[in-house]
């Protein structure tokens, strides 16, 4: 059983919210078929979120049937108390399965790997006990000791530490602007819902420590040099399976020949570095030759391609799902604004006409 990290909230009561959250239709993004058993996954996520990539990943290599919804992180859906009721943390990915209510992305990545054992189900993790299994487990802590959401929010407001980023120019302003505006938020609904006033004053205080932290372009570069050690150590080893399988065309992963938990945590990793524009330090140009081939394979599989798509793509999937959702949101306003501007529009065509009309006559 996985644990709930929720404080008082029950679990039967976030079953409940679960079930009669009547925002749920609008985030939906994928309904397929039942797991075995009939067994339902729920997952609330959002595409640019990193712990919810590798929790998308892990269900796709597993093979799991999984209703997703997207928590728009720059709509703030995440912050809105139906989504602080069901994660007090406020923070995605969130899995419900049956009454099981996991917030924690290790958790949630255990979670599938000790219920989901049937036949034809893909193990990510090995047997404990087996040769691999210690090894799995190192790589996987290491990997997701690394603070991502630093590497990310200082590569946003300190683009001139990348190379080839992904990221728009104008991310940095916009970032500063939200973080304001979501200390605002936050206390306004603090406010208006009293029943989670510590839940939204914690993140109140976690908001502006990282803004903090993440702004700070010594404490970043700093990370920035933990990592090369964090790279030297994955280089290593993926030189120890091109030693253990040198034949041609017998692929192995980073902790043998099968692909684990640990290629997870590793593969979007990379995909993460890539899109930040700091691949070219870490791989790039000759550097770390194990660690490049890697990461041409990886971005080839099925179920990464299903996940992340192309890294130049992903922009896209971020946009194009919040403009939707905020043309739906402002629905009415919108649609007032469309008359009125039709109703001016077609009113100066016909004075247009009528006067053009009155000018032929005086000719």
């Amino acid at each position: 059983m996985a644990s709930d990290n929720n404080g008082s909230e029950s679990q039967d009561e976030k079953a409940a919210l679960v079930q009669t959250n009547p925002e749920e239709d609008t985030r939906q993004r994928s309904v397929t078929g039942a797991n075995k058993g009939g067994s339902k996954l729920k997952l609330y996520h959002w595409t640019q979120s990193f712990n919810s990539q590798k929790v998308r990943l892990a269900i796709a290599e597993k093979g799991l049937c999984c209703e997703e919804y997207d928590v728009s992180l720059p709509l703030s859906e995440h912050n809105e108390p139906w989504f602080m009721r069901l994660n007090p943390a406020g923070e995605v990915p969130v899995l419900v399965h049956d009454d099981n209510v996991i917030c924690d992305p290790t958790q949630i990545m255990d979670y599938l790997e000790e219920n989901f054992k049937e036949e034809g189900t893909a193990r990510l993790v090995p047997e404990e006990g087996s040769r691999y299994y210690l090894r799995v487990q190192h790589y996987r802590e290491l990997l997701d000791s690394l603070l991502m959401d630093a590497y990310t929010h200082g590569c946003i407001l300190h683009p001139e530490i990348t190379v080839d980023s992904h990221i728009p120019a104008y991310a940095a302003t916009s970032i500063r602007t939200q973080i304001v505006n979501t200390q605002s938020e936050l206390q306004k609904l603090a406010e208006q819902n009293p029943e989670l006033k510590d839940a939204y004053k914690a993140k109140q205080r976690r908001l502006k420590s990282k803004l903090f932290d993440h702004d700070n372009m010594k404490y970043l570069k700093k990370l920035l040099d933990e990592l090369e050690g964090v790279m030297d150590q994955v280089e290593t080893e993926l030189q120890r399976r091109v030693e253990e399988t040198p034949e041609e065309g017998s692929p192995s992963w980073l902790c043998g020949d099968f692909f684990s938990m640990a290629d997870v945590s590793l593969a979007v990793t990379l995909h993460r570095l890539k899109f930040l524009g700091l691949s070219r330090r870490y791989w790039g140009n000759g550097l770390r030759v194990n660690v490049e081939t890697y990461y041409e394979r990886v971005v080839e599989r099925p179920a990464f391609r299903r996940v992340l798509g192309h890294v130049n793509n992903i922009l896209i999937s971020a946009v194009l799902p919040v403009a939707f959702r905020v043309a739906r949101k402002n629905a009415p306003v919108i649609a007032g604004t469309t008359l009125l501007i039709g109703f001016l529009g077609g009113a100066t065509y016909l004075a247009f006409l009528y006067m053009k009309k009155r000018l032929t006559s005086f000719s």
